[in-house]
């Protein structure tokens, strides 16, 4: 079973966002040295808490720190731009590490409204909400295969890093998503970690994947949060951080990562918001020793029928976070996590 990363770039409380980039590319070594298949970063903006706003400005540091691992977005939020430029984008970044970019593309916005406004170049109006038509344009950039006739047809030939392009995935959490990544013929990232009932709609998708020109058959990821320590009662701990977290959350604040033990008195002084947020989570999370992590992420890999897992985290101590991606390896090791 192959294993791979999902790095939203935390900014743990007392220290700054540029710590955040620097770790970021620390633990993309340290997941190669490990074994990991693929390293993906996110996009998020205007965020206290997580410093990853621009992903292919860091998949290029990363790549220059790392040899062989897969590098790629998780994801573009495609709808903030143009297609053409996120094409040259990544058309770039396969020329640069060739046989190494992933290109995954979701709708989200990745920021509140606000900002959401503030990154479109024409502000009068919201954005169309057109995203099938965006991948496809963005497809057929990539592929060049957009009709002769087309404004924009030799375009195609002029993106950067030819012959190179990048594997191109969707990500979703949600039925739509899985329905453009089956027609389209895509490899499709769920989202557990933000909806953990997504084993049907990932049967969806592979009951009515579209053979094509990017993949012969349906390919599944599921994208789950793992907090590994050497002890259950350690990765509790750990994981009280993000718990605090996601309580601010779902009220719409969002803040820089607490230390366990800050969450913990929060998490204690504030029980109906704790409660709440559990109740609201939408996801599992696996959390405790190398033995029931390896429990839980195979239970839910066997969920989704999945061919990969993607594991994400968020805890507060850069070392606990890499220990806890190097005890998932480990555990692991009678198994090619990169095969």
């Amino acid at each position: 079973m192959r294993l791979s990363v999902l790095d939203q770039t935390p900014i743990a409380d007392g220290t700054t966002a540029a710590a955040a980039l620097a770790n970021s590319v620390d633990l993309a070594r340290a997941a190669e040295r490990f074994g990991y298949h693929r390293y993906w970063v996110a996009e998020h903006h205007a965020s206290p808490a997580l410093a990853g706003a621009a992903p292919e400005v860091l998949l290029a540091a990363i790549g220059a720190a790392t040899r062989s691992i897969r590098l790629g977005s998780g994801g573009i939020m495609l709808p903030h731009y143009s297609p053409f430029k996120v094409a040259e984008t990544f058309s770039m970044l396969a020329g640069l590490y060739p046989g190494r970019a992933d290109l995954g593309v979701g709708r989200a916005p990745g920021s509140d409204q606000r900002t959401a406004i503030a990154l479109q170049r024409d502000r009068r109006t919201q954005s169309p909400n057109d995203f099938p038509n965006q991948l496809a344009e963005l497809l057929a950039y990539l592929e060049d295969d957009l009709p002769p006739g087309h404004a924009f047809a030799e375009l195609a030939k002029t993106l950067p890093g030819r012959p190179e392009t990048p594997d191109v995935w969707l990500l979703g959490s949600s039925p739509d998503s899985a329905g453009w990544a089956a027609e389209t013929g895509l490899p499709y990232c769920f989202a557990d970690f933000i909806n953990s009932d997504g084993a049907a709609i990932a049967a969806h998708y592979r009951r009515n994947f579209q053979p094509g020109v990017r993949a012969a058959k349906p390919y599944t990821m599921a994208a789950l949060w793992t907090v590994c320590a050497e002890t259950d009662a350690e990765a509790e701990r750990l994981a009280l951080s993000s718990r605090m977290m996601l309580a601010h959350l779902v009220t719409g604040v969002l803040i820089p990562v607490p230390t366990p033990e800050k969450a913990a008195a929060w998490l204690a002084a504030n029980p109906h918001a704790s409660a709440q947020a559990s109740g609201r989570r939408g996801r599992r999370m696996i959390a405790g020793s190398p033995a029931t992590v390896r429990a839980g992420i195979e239970a839910a890999v066997a969920e989704y029928g999945a061919d990969e897992a993607m594991l994400v985290n968020i805890v507060h101590d850069h070392a606990a976070r890499v220990r806890s991606y190097e005890l998932v390896a480990e555990v692991f090791a009678d198994v090619a996590i990169a095969a």
